[in-house]
């Protein structure tokens, strides 16, 4: 019975987090969610206490969807710098899997102040991403590949901020041409970084 429990569970935040994703928080609501998965709202406060519950593991199953995707087959092969170029790649030319867009800027913009919950969740997967790229970075300078005087943390938040921002644009001019334009300048960024 818990297994049959969990798949219906799973399947509410699989259906919930793409309509989460484009209209918000609040422009979500639990008819919305319930016309979505077939469920009465019974079916769905089985499951979980209310929006705000249901909206942070759509929320979590959204971001662990986004980085699912844009770590996939990237080359961690050829080092440190190889691993950043393909991370970068790779935000650039695959865009989020889940209707809507990137669920951290969505999200980061939606509950700027209103949900603090959803606020912690997305400052949270912001500073796992961050020190995956400062991990990377660090590994660069230990091993010789990166310049020592690289500070990982100004490096990370240059290209969080770079591709974030340049998402922000591309959807705003409905092209790509400020996410390419980011991809060159942190080409242009890593090969200043590179020890020589």
């Amino acid at each position: 019975m818990a297994r049959k429990g969990e798949t219906t569970r799973q399947m509410i935040v699989a259906a919930a987090a793409p309509i989460f994703n484009r209209r918000g928080y609040e422009g979500t609501s639990m008819q919305d969610v319930m016309e979505a998965t077939g469920l009465e709202k019974g079916g769905l406060y089985r499951h979980f206490s209310g929006k705000e519950e249901l909206a942070a593991e759509a929320l979590r199953y959204s971001l662990r969807q986004s980085v699912k995707l844009r770590i996939e087959h990237v080359d961690g092969g050829h080092g440190a710098l190889a691993l950043l170029r393909s991370l970068v790649k790779r935000f650039v030319e695959k865009p989020s899997s889940m209707p809507g867009g990137c669920p951290l800027m969505n999200t980061a913009i939606d509950s700027d102040d209103d949900n603090p919950t959803l606020r912690g969740l997305v400052h949270e997967a912001l500073r796992d991403w961050r020190m995956r790229l400062i991990k990377v970075i660090g590994d660069g300078i230990r091993n010789g590949e990166i310049k020592t005087e690289t500070v990982p943390r100004e490096i990370a938040n240059t290209i969080i901020a770079s591709l974030e921002g340049a998402l922000m644009i591309s959807r705003l001019d409905g092209n790509r041409v400020a996410l390419t334009d980011a991809q060159k300048s942190l080409q242009v960024l890593l090969d200043r970084i590179a020890a020589e």
